[in-house]
């Protein structure tokens, strides 16, 4: 009898060992299929691939896409670090890891990104995307973009977060290929990626795989990432002695195994690496982001943008059956030419004439002051003087005249701006509200080490004193910039 009352409790103790098993035991990371890659991040060559092109979930390893585009937002001017970002109702409903936003609050958009690039928080990566594009839909859309640009082709993005969703897939290989663009293409924010805590206003936080980062020498990042149908995946990066490798891990069954893999793959990579060799670093792709919120698209190397247009397709009876050869111009009885750098300089022409046309006559009460320069040279003086060398040396002429530049030796600076895009656009704008004290000046963009320098030069004293209070009265920093 005693041992059949104890029979019932032995089959309970299985079931409940049975139970706590599937509560511990992530059976689905166990099941989620393995890819890996390492690579050479200096030259960009493969040393290790298995399974690397299968499409698989990424995980948070989707965050780096989101951090890239942040980054190459605040580099353009189209958002600042110190911006100030609402919480929607969507992104503070956003599952764990959080950093436990609450909807409405604000919060400094430096914030969200260490949160995102350090905790990996959902939320924190969703008002990301919110605050650069308006909505989540439209940010992945945006990722698309910039994925295919930096040659990923074989990725999907769904969210700025990489919870598991329907169709939000990349590779081994694309994921390697995103961290070396990161590290190449955003020096000044890599960092991040090795900082074991960091600020997040609301609270500190602590990096996801700080394990990893104590454990490996030379680890200086990159990103985790776990769900149950991705598994445990990784992209570190490693630096010893010049050398750099990459590897990815996607599928791992848990952290520490996770982790001694890559440090597996990490060796093999030091090991087959040359330990000199040419760095070829990635293409950066296109600016792909917006201008007073129009699309624009500036290529590398380019200086001003180009703004996309839609394109509207016929069908039908309204189709275009035949080209058409334009009709000639009809050339104008004088023709005039205007010789201009760009297309900005012709804004800014067409807006002076608007402005002198619905000018005030000269008599009103409501006319304003305008500093005017002549430019043409006057005439040489007849007395001109000739002074002449001894006549042991070489003959020399020095001809001394009267200056024709009116003066106009000084400048104002009107704030330095973290792109030459972004000073370009400002000082654009600040020429067309001030017209009347900053026409017949020089637009300058100066490089600084920390950033550039937007400048209005060739002003008279007067002239530039002027302006500057004109535009301090309106809240905008100015300061005069004197001769040399």
């Amino acid at each position: 009898m005693k041992a059949r009352g104890s029979q019932p409790i032995r089959w309970g103790l299985v079931v409940l060992a049975t139970i706590w098993m599937l509560v511990i035991v992530p059976l689905s990371a166990a099941a989620a299929p393995y890819a890996a890659m390492v690579m050479d991040a200096r030259s960009g060559k493969v040393l290790h691939s298995r399974n690397a092109d299968a499409r698989l979930h990424p995980a948070s390893l989707t965050k780096m896409m989101t951090l890239y585009i942040v980054f190459e937002a605040v580099e353009n001017g189209e958002i600042s670090l110190d911006d100030k970002v609402r919480i929607s109702s969507h992104a503070a409903s956003e599952p764990p890891s959080k950093l436990g936003l609450r909807a409405g609050q604000t919060i400094a958009l430096r914030y969200l990104v260490r949160a995102a690039a350090v905790k990996s928080a959902n939320d924190a990566a969703t008002a990301l995307g919110e605050a650069i594009e308006g909505s989540e839909a439209q940010f992945a859309r945006r990722m698309n973009r910039t994925a295919k640009a930096l040659g990923m082709s074989r990725t999907t993005f769904k969210n700025a977060h990489g919870l598991t969703e329907s169709g939000h897939l990349s590779t081994a290989h694309d994921m390697t290929i995103l961290g070396r663009s990161l590290f190449y293409d955003y020096p000044q924010y890599y960092n991040l990626f090795s900082r074991i805590t960091a600020d997040a206003g609301i609270r500190s936080v602590n990096h996801t795989n700080r394990r990893m980062l104590n454990s490996y020498r030379g680890a200086d990042g990159i990103k985790t990432g776990y769900t149950r149908a991705a598994g445990f995946n990784l992209v570190a990066s490693a630096e010893r002695g010049g050398e750099r490798i990459i590897a990815t891990v996607f599928g791992g069954q848990s952290t520490a195994s996770r982790n001694a893999k890559v440090a597996e793959l990490l060796d093999l990579g030091f090991r087959k690496s040359p330990s000199r060799v040419a760095v070829n670093r990635p293409a950066r792709p296109p600016y792909m982001g917006k201008m007073n919120g129009a699309p624009v698209m500036i290529a590398q190397g380019q200086d001003r943008p180009t703004f996309a247009a839609k394109t509207v397709r016929l069908a039908g009876a309204a189709a275009v059956r035949k080209s058409l050869r334009p009709q000639a111009r009809p050339a104008p009885e004088a023709p005039v030419l205007v010789a201009v750098k760009d297309d900005i300089e012709r804004a800014l022409m067409a807006a002076q004439k608007v402005v002198e046309a619905e000018a005030p006559p000269a008599g009103s009460v409501a006319a304003t002051p305008v500093i005017t320069a002549d430019v043409r040279p006057e005439p040489r003086p007849e007395n001109i003087v000739l002074a002449s060398a001894p006549s042991g040396d070489p003959i020399q002429e020095v001809v001394m005249r009267v200056s024709t530049s009116g003066g106009r030796h000084w400048g104002i600076n009107v704030g330095r701006y973290p792109s030459q895009y972004k000073a370009r656009q400002v000082l654009l704008q600040t020429a067309l509200n001030e017209m009347t004290t900053l026409d017949g000046s020089l637009r300058k963009v100066v490089k600084r080490p920390t950033g550039f320098d937007a400048n209005f030069m060739g002003l008279t004293r007067e002239s530039a004193d002027l302006a500057c209070r004109r535009l301090q009265a309106k809240k905008i920093t100015c300061f005069m910039i004197g001769p040399g």
